[in-house]
């Protein structure tokens, strides 16, 4: 049985409604030529949503957010339920996003919540993880890693992905060597083990730093790195696809 992997473009705060389409219907078209032992999903901003979805359906590329609250309804000026977003039929949700972290000062507990929710709505969640250059040089990237999994998968099930994101390596065009980026997902991989028993070993292990066409390959041969989650790459169609066709056989 091919080794099945998930490749996932993260638009972030990019593309209004009709660029979106523009750049779905381009996706769509180049989704053909992409074997189907690799899995493929977008997640646009939440005004492209809809649209995207419509777009999608029926097809084999899967739609998911970049966020949610974790409250189901009320006076959440500004927010989105995890609920509205299942509506929609989506099937993923990023969560702890190191833009989130330290940009809106998101931390364990709050990611934990939004975690939770995503699941009771039945929404996988894509749980990102990842160390600052200062704790990586300091020899914490384990520990760190290991507090950011464990807070948020306290009481939840294995309907989930992870992604690690050297904090260090996104949008800055570093990138972790592929034996560094293995060695946490082995970490990772550990920790998910310990968690669900054999369910661990069939959980998505992304990574999600500085992922492009010509070190996709190199990354994704590695035991434990099952996909990517792609920021700026996966803003134009040939090169998120080509990140797709990357990934190995078997």
């Amino acid at each position: 049985m091919d080794r099945q992997y998930l490749i996932v473009g993260n638009w972030k705060m990019n593309k209004t409604p009709s660029q979106s389409a523009d750049l779905v219907k381009e996706i769509v078209d180049l989704r053909r030529g992409i074997a189907s032992h690799v899995a493929i999903a977008i997640c646009p901003p939440f005004t492209s949503l809809d649209r995207c979805a419509a777009l999608l359906s029926g097809t084999d590329i899967a739609i998911g957010a970049q966020n949610l609250y974790f409250g189901k309804e009320g006076a959440f000026t500004g927010e989105i339920s995890a609920s509205m977003l299942k509506d929609l039929d989506l099937k993923y949700v990023i969560l702890g996003h190191s833009e989130r972290r330290t940009i809106f000062h998101e931390n364990n507990e709050l990611i934990h919540q939004k975690i939770k929710a995503a699941q009771a709505s039945q929404l996988t969640p894509i749980l990102c993880v990842g160390e600052t250059l200062n704790e990586r040089e300091a020899g914490q990237t384990l520990a760190t890693i290991g507090e950011q999994i464990l807070s948020a998968l306290n009481s939840v099930d294995s309907n989930l992905v992870i992604a690690y994101e050297p904090i260090w390596a996104i949008g800055t065009g570093k990138t972790a060597t592929p034996e560094m980026a293995q060695e946490v997902h082995r970490f990772i991989r550990e920790l998910l083990l310990k968690q669900f028993g054999e369910n661990g070993q069939r959980i998505h292990i992304l990574y999600g730093g500085s992922m492009k066409p010509d070190n996709a390959a190199s990354l994704l041969k590695q035991p434990d790195i099952t996909g990517g989650l792609i920021g700026g790459a996966s803003l134009v169609a040939e090169s998120f696809v080509n990140i797709a066709a990357a990934a190995p056989n078997g």
